[in-house]
């Protein structure tokens, strides 16, 4: 049975995006029976290229997902290369985990608190200033989309940050140090000379992950974006949603071009890569040891602005959901109540549930198949090859919008579309890739002496699966259990469609309401969802310390 788990996995989420994609295809080319369309034409794509604004939107989305990323790319580069050996780097390590763990759209809505014309910014400027009212500012949704940018961009960084200290793990830099440290470079310099070549190999798919998401977000779009004209995803989502059902065809042509749009950006960031490294090959051989000066300053200030960023969102939250009044320009509430707590009570109670159940089912499902993927390895030997890295990255670098329509009329043929198995199927496409990526690892790293003494006792594999390496990896699958929690409760387009509108998640409702509810009900649904995976991650640090206090040889 094992040795079917890799196809079949392979099966669960690489099938629906494959199927997704040609029925997102079709429609793009006019053919789509049951809405009338019976032959293929470029009908769709005039429509869409005459759509009032679209240039505009296309450039909107390309700038700001190249800004976003370059952006987190280089803070990520710059507090490594000047911070990689220092105390600060250690604490915000230690602040990576909350700071992954909290959705993009509960970031953004706090974000959104922050920089509002009546938000807190706003709120300390104004005695200086001498404002008695909110200015005339557009913001969070500029024209620009630099809200956009610095939304996504202190949530990009954290991720590309943890990845590359992953990638730390792979090369000797330490010594590299040391001989670097007796030859007269700074640490700077060192790090981007020596290091940055080694593991950029490594950085490439999570870059391009970024990059793809940056160009494609619809969640953060909504909540921070322009929409005079919008981005690309979020117009195109609004045409599948609209009631006149002819513009399923030109929606259909926007994903596809959205898709389109994924594969330049990428291509475009690869030639990128080998100009700039054709370039820095002669700074790199010149031997300079320029200091770099400033660059722990900069990387300090840069590290505490993206944490301060995301604590400050989060902090905004907290204060709406608990504040009785709170006029402009005070800087705190009048009052401090539960009033909206209670009043939501029974109104959060659904959502919460569908996101505990979707999310639980999700990561344990993908849990299950990561297991058995490793296990069929560990068994027969194999050594998975650079493709495999390739295919699990796949659904994160190719754009949601491009095949989660395609999707919901598959599910519609199948008859799933509208049920909880449908979202659990579409969480799971996007919860399997982080499992795997957060426990192959742990798991490819653990002695292959203790099956061997198992063996040796009279153990079957099975017995050895159950009592020695599942306990042993117990910190481990936790870990992978509360990445991919974390990821189920932040899918916001996945729920939409493949839940047909009936299931409604902490994000989903946290979207809808941002649009212009009641700030502290927003607060309140952003929050629960910012804390739900927190408890998560909270709950799998505390269970093995707890389980083996007095097996501390187990706690790997």
């Amino acid at each position: 049975m094992l040795r079917a788990a890799p196809a079949l996995t392979l099966l669960a989420f690489l099938g629906p995006i494959a199927g997704g994609l040609i029925f997102t295809i079709l429609p793009a080319f006019g053919w789509l029976p049951a809405l009338g369309g019976n032959e293929f034409s470029l009908a769709p794509w005039l429509r869409l290229f005459a759509a009032p604004g679209i240039g505009a939107s296309i450039a909107l989305t390309i700038g700001t997902g190249f800004a976003a990323t370059l952006i987190a790319f280089a803070g990520a580069v710059l507090i490594v290369a000047a911070l990689h050996d220092t105390r600060v780097f250690g604490r915000l390590h230690g602040l990576l985990a909350p700071l992954l763990a909290t959705p993009h759209s509960s970031i953004a809505i706090g974000f959104a608190f922050l920089i509002a014309p009546s938000g807190w910014f706003a709120r300390l400027a104004a005695p200086l200033a001498g404002w008695d009212r909110p200015p005339d500012l557009p913001l969070p949704q500029d024209p620009w989309g630099a809200a956009f940018v610095v939304g996504l961009t202190i949530k990009e960084l954290p991720y590309l940050l943890l990845m590359t200290m992953a990638a730390l793990n792979q090369v000797p830099w330490r010594a590299q140090r040391d001989v670097a440290r007796t030859l007269g470079y700074r640490p700077a310099a060192f790090w981007l000379k020596a290091v940055l070549p080694q593991i950029y190999a490594q950085l490439r798919l999570p870059i391009y992950a970024v990059l793809t998401y940056s160009l494609s977000a619809v969640d953060v779009a909504l909540i921070l974006a322009p929409n005079t004209p919008a981005p690309l995803s979020p117009t195109v989502v609004r045409w599948f949603l609209d009631r006149d059902l002819a513009l399923y065809f030109p929606a259909a042509a926007g994903a596809c071009l959205q898709l389109a749009i994924a594969v330049l950006a990428i291509a475009l960031w690869r030639a990128g890569e080998i100009a700039a490294w054709r370039i820095a090959g002669g700074w790199i051989e010149r031997g300079g040891r320029g200091a770099l000066a400033g660059t722990p300053l900069a990387a300090r200030a840069v590290g505490g602005a993206v944490a301060g960023a995301n604590l400050l969102a989060v902090a905004m939250l907290i204060a709406w959901s608990l504040a009785s009044s709170w006029r402009f320009p005070d800087i705190a509430p009048a009052g401090w109540t539960l009033a909206t707590w209670s009043a939501q009570g029974a109104e959060l109670r659904d959502p919460l549930l569908t996101t505990i159940a979707v999310a639980c089912t999700a990561t344990m499902l993908a849990i299950a198949l990561v297991v058995a993927c490793l296990e069929n390895e560990r068994r027969r030997h194999v050594a998975p090859g650079a493709a495999v890295l390739w295919l699990l990255y796949l659904p994160l670098l190719v754009p949601q919008t491009a095949f989660l329509f395609g999707v919901q009329l598959l599910l519609v043929r199948l008859d799933l579309d509208g049920s909880l198995l449908a979202v659990v199927w579409s969480h799971l496409l996007f919860v399997l890739p982080y499992v795997f990526l957060s426990l192959a690892d742990p798991w490819r790293a653990l002695d292959p002496r203790y099956a061997r003494t198992a063996a040796a006792l009279g153990a079957t594999q099975g017995a050895t699966l159950r009592r020695v390496v599942l306990p042993m990896l117990l910190r481990p699958l936790l870990a992978a259990f509360a990445v991919g929690f974390a990821v189920s409760v932040g899918q916001y387009l996945p729920t939409l469609f493949a839940g047909a509108g009936r299931f409604a998640t902490l994000t989903t409702e946290a979207v809808t309401l941002s649009s212009g509810g009641d700030r502290r009900i927003v607060a309140v649904y952003a929050f629960v969802q910012s804390a739900l995976p927190l408890l998560v991650y909270a709950g799998a640090l505390a269970l093995p310390a707890l389980l083996w206090r007095r097996r501390r040889g187990l706690a790997l």
